[in-house]
């Protein structure tokens, strides 16, 4: 493979993309959740919220999956991979609608630091694919943060 990116260099970038794909992953798993078993006076609201949260994060899965493919190597896709690889704690049980809120906020966040975490190696391989891709997502997980972050005002 000759892209003009050295293996090593693709290594790198792959490394931080599964780790957002983790991330990326739990983040879906965990809207879904809540989008399934929200209760309380904002439900409709917030299954509404939460549906439009959780096919956007199922979207962005494939997307950073394919990138993950197109440098070369295999996308993690295991629970076990994304539990290992993942910055998001897991949720037990089921918290209330601001709690659950509130772990979402969390979630975004964290993924943004992951996000931030990634520029500086992928703009050192001149990879504007992937940088392209890293600026998109940012966008949407900062977002969604400040959406999530008005309902506990």
């Amino acid at each position: 493979m000759d892209i003009g990116i050295s293996k090593e260099d693709r290594g790198t970038i792959v490394s931080g993309l599964s780790r957002l794909l983790a991330d990326n992953f739990t983040l879906y798993l965990k809207t879904h959740n809540f989008h399934w078993n929200v209760t309380g006076p904002q439900f409709r609201t917030l299954h509404l919220m939460f549906e439009e949260q959780y096919n956007e994060l199922w979207i962005a899965n494939d997307q950073i999956a394919e990138r993950i493919r197109t440098l070369g190597f295999p996308a993690p896709a295991s629970y076990g991979e994304f539990a290992r690889l993942t910055s998001i704690k897991d949720t037990d049980g089921v918290p209330k609608a601001t709690e659950m809120i509130e772990l979402l906020v969390n979630g975004h966040e964290t993924v943004c630091r992951t996000i931030r975490g990634q520029f500086a190696a992928v703009e050192a391989a001149n990879d504007q694919p992937t940088l392209d891709l890293l600026t998109q997502r940012l966008e949407v997980h900062e977002k969604t943060a400040w959406m999530l972050r008005s309902l506990l005002d």
